[in-house]
Order: structure tokens, then C-alpha cells, then sequence
């Protein structure tokens, strides 16, 4: 059992700290305040060819796994990026693994190279505003007419489409009264977002500014039938697919988060003198410090265990199980650690020059997206317990 990361998977942690120590604190400290997506990280991880670690050397891509996504991701998010940074890349890493895997030839010599050269920007439109998490009741309908599909319907949170020329887009094609099983039905489509047809509202948020997210209203859309990834009516089927890894890819944001809420708070515990000693010689600092850390580090190994599994090919529900506790323990274990960070700094934990208000803002995220906890919760019972459905 070997638990120390390989010569050649340090260098992608080194190569990307090269990146990111390029954009400072007063970069994302700007970015929070005003805003714009962070298109020169985008663009300086894109000219290295990171953009596509995961995808297929075929295509332009690195040919690596899961974990080695991992590791990048959470460079970017420790470095201070936070997930800010991560969500500016976050789509590349996982949203075309349906295309890798169930698209045809052709389609992955004109997807793939486009993103992964950092020439297109992709957002993700699954969830709606009155489904949620229950996928299988989506009602953005795509009606086949002649060699194009005509879309309607909205799509909720759907990230990055302020900015993004295509879009991943599951939509059913079947109405659910006509399929045997609610999982069927549902068809999945690479396509380019017709602003014509598509009106992207954004949606005003408490953190990651610079990393938008939307409601967008589809009136008409025309998809090409050859822009229909796999089969019809086997999307839902295709998306579980990237399901595991994006879990897995959030664990480890989660924890990069954490960690340089940590360093930070540690830092400043070391420096801050109140009554002739430094608070870090507080056990009332010292204690919920060190358990963040021990936290942080469970949940680290959850993940990369979650990431070797995946990566040897055992994508099956013991996998499944990891993917998720990973998931649910990094962002716990995040938001923890980002709380006390504020609360360590005390009223400048509140101050935004500080950035630990910033880090517990979007320590959030990975709470709720892109599945809650207490779904996770569920799942494992279920899964791992063989506890009845509770929903």
C-alpha cells in the first residue's frame, strides 16, 4: 500500500503552483468585488495544455486520471484561487467525459480540441427550477423535426453561461408518460448556445462573482442530430457517468479550500499578540485548529482513495460510496475550517482585505452543490447500510 503521490504526479502540484502564484491575492480579492471570469488563469492553464488532463491524448488532451485532475484542482483551490479559480475550470475536467466515452468519432475531433485548447468555454444545463435533484422529472423538451431538435424549456444554476459558447445540455425527448422506466427518455446534446433562442439571465450570488451562474430560457432552439451525443433517450445513463468523478474533483477543491483557510488563520494566530502573548498559544485557537486539520487530512484521503478506485477501473458502488463520503467530508471539513479561520482573526476575519470572509463564502459551494449532503446521507444508508429508501 503506497499512499505518497509519484514523481510525475508532483510535478502537475509544482507546475500549477507555477501557474497560480501568477495570480495573487489581489487578484481574486478584484475578481470578488467586481467580478469577470477569470479568463487569464483560464487562458495560462489552457497554453500549458491542463485543460485537458482527463481528455483523450488523441484529442490534445494530457491522458491522465481522475487523480491527477485531483491534484490540480486542488492546487488551484489551496493557492488562494479558492472556488472561484476551481469553478473556472471545473467544467473541463469532468463535463465532456459523456463525449469521451459514448461520442462517435467524429464528434470528439470537433468537441473535444476546441475546449481543451481553451478556444470554447462549456456550461452545463441539467437542473431546472422545479425539479431540483430529481433529474428524471426534467421537463425541457427537445422535439425531433426533420435533422434538428427544436428546445424548449429553463435550465437553473447553470454555470459559466454568461460566457461559454457550448453548452452540455440534457433535455427529454420522450415524454415520461411514454417511457417504462422515468430514467428513460431523457437525451443528452453538445451544442452551441444560439443566443437567439436561449436568453441567460444571471442569477446575483454571495460568492464566486467571477464565475457566473444562470437561469437560461430556451424558446426554439435548434440542436443538429449530430450535435446528440450517443443514443436518443440514454442521457441520463451518459451523465451518471461523470457523476462519480465530478464528487470526487469537489472533495478535492473542498480540501484545497480548507487548507489555505487554515494556513491563513494559523499565520495570523502566530502573529496576533493580545494581552503580551500571541493568540496561536491559546489552546481555545490551538484546539479547533488542530481538529480542522486532522479533519481536512481524513477527508484528503478519503478522496484520493475515491480517485484511485476510480482511476483503476472499479466504477461500481463501493466506489459510488467513496466518491460521495469524500465529497460530503472534504466540503464539511472545508466549511469548518473556514469558519474558524474567520472566527480566528476575530473582527478582521469580517474584513475582506483578510480574505478568510471570501474563503468561508464560498466554503458553501461544495456543501450544496452539486448534491446536498443530506442526499449523500441518504445514499449511503441505502447503499452501504441496506437501509430502506427514506424518499
Amino acid at each position: 500500500m503506497e499512499f505518497a503521490f509519484t514523481p510525475e504526479q508532483e510535478a502537475v502540484r509544482e507546475a500549477i503552483n507555477r501557474i497560480c502564484s501568477k495570480f495573487g491575492d489581489d487578484y481574486w480579492l478584484e475578481k470578488d468585488r467586481v467580478g469577470g471570469f477569470p479568463k487569464e488563469l483560464h487562458q495560462a492553464l489552457a497554453a500549458d495544455g491542463w485543460l485537458g488532463i482527463c481528455m483523450p491524448e488523441a484529442y490534445g488532451g494530457a491522458g491522465l486520471g481522475v487523480t491527477e485532475a485531483c491534484i490540480m484542482m486542488q492546487a488551484i483551490a489551496e493557492s488562494g484561487a479558492g472556488m472561484s479559480g476551481a469553478s473556472a475550470i471545473h467544467m473541463n475536467i469532468f463535463g465532456l467525459n459523456p463525449v469521451v466515452v459514448y461520442g462517435n468519432e467524429e464528434q470528439k475531433k470537433r468537441m473535444l480540441p476546441p475546449l481543451i485548447a481553451g478556444k470554447e468555454k462549456s456550461c452545463f444545463g441539467v437542473t431546472e427550477p422545479n425539479t431540483g435533484l430529481d433529474t428524471t422529472k426534467l421537463k425541457t423538451r427537445a422535439v425531433l423535426k426533420g435533422d434538428r431538435y427544436i428546445v424548449d424549456g429553463a435550465k437553473v444554476w447553470t454555470t459559466t453561461a454568461q460566457v461559454a459558447e457550448k453548452i452540455l445540455l440534457l433535455a427529454r425527448t420522450t415524454p415520461i408518460e411514454e417511457v417504462k422506466k422515468k430514467t428513460e427518455g431523457l437525451s443528452l446534446f453538445y451544442t452551441t448556445l444560439d443566443r437567439n433562442k436561449a436568453e441567460v439571465r444571471l442569477i446575483e450570488k454571495m460568492g464566486r462573482k467571477c464565475v457566473d451562474s444562470n437561469q437560461v430560457f430556451f424558446d426554439g432552439m435548434e440542436i443538429p442530430v449530430e450535435d446528440r451525443v450517443g443514443d436518443e433517450g440514454r442521457g441520463f445513463e451518459y451523465i451518471l457517468d461523470g457523476m462519480n468523478p465530478e464528487r470526487i474533483l469537489i472533495g478535492a477543491e473542498a480540501v484545497g479550500l480548507g487548507r489555505v483557510a487554515l494556513k491563513r488563520a494559523t499565520q495570523y494566530a502566530k502573529e496576533r499578540v493580545v494581552f503580551g502573548r500571541p493568540i496561536g498559544q491559546n489552546q481555545a485557537i490551538q484546539h479547533p485548529l488542530a481538529e480542522s486539520w486532522m479533519e481536512l487530512e481524513a477527508a484528503n484521503l478519503m478522496t484520493f482513495q475515491a480517485a484511485w478506485r476510480y482511476d483503476s477501473g472499479k466504477n461500481d458502488k463501493q466506489t459510488g460510496a467513496l466518491a460521495n463520503a469524500c465529497k460530503y467530508l472534504g466540503a464539511e471539513a472545508s466549511f469548518k475550517a473556514c469558519t474558524q479561520a474567520v472566527m480566528t482573526h476575530g473582527g478582521y476575519g469580517y474584513a475582506k482585505e483578510y480574505h478568510v470572509e471570501r474563503y468561508l463564502r464560498e466554503s458553501l459551494i461544495p456543501r450544496i452543490a452539486p448534491i446536498s449532503p443530506q442526499l449523500i446521507l441518504c445514499y449511503i444508508a441505502e447503499q452501504m447500510l441496506g437501509l430502506p429508501k427514506s424518499y
